[in-house]
């Protein structure tokens, strides 16, 4: 039986943004999940969506977490990195993601 493919919206290539490759999402990956940086408005429907769609799988929960930016100086001037979103994607039994190619 072939996998039905989700239609891909413009707005999905707006919400996922770029896997976010860590330790944490490395070890994450062994219990069947992917770590993305998604757009700060994403709701956890519209990411979920937007991974079935582009990368054609089944998804079966997705966590969300706001990732504050860090202070930094630069030339003794202190800065702050912008704040970023991380969804949390844990895919059904069996699926799977490969994050080092391209959508």
């Amino acid at each position: 039986m072939a996998k039905q493919s989700k239609p891909v919206d413009i707005r999905h290539y707006d919400v996922v943004l770029a896997p976010h490759i860590t330790e944490k999402s490395t070890l994450v990956s062994e219990a069947n999940a992917v770590v993305f940086k998604v757009a700060n408005d994403a709701t956890k429907p519209e990411i979920k969506a937007a991974v079935e769609a582009l990368f054609n799988v089944k998804v079966t929960g997705v966590n969300t977490l706001v990732q504050k930016g860090k202070t930094k100086k630069w030339k003794g001037a202190p800065y702050r990195r912008s704040d970023f979103k991380k969804a949390v994607v844990t895919l059904a039994q069996g699926e799977q993601i490969d994050v080092t190619t391209g959508i």
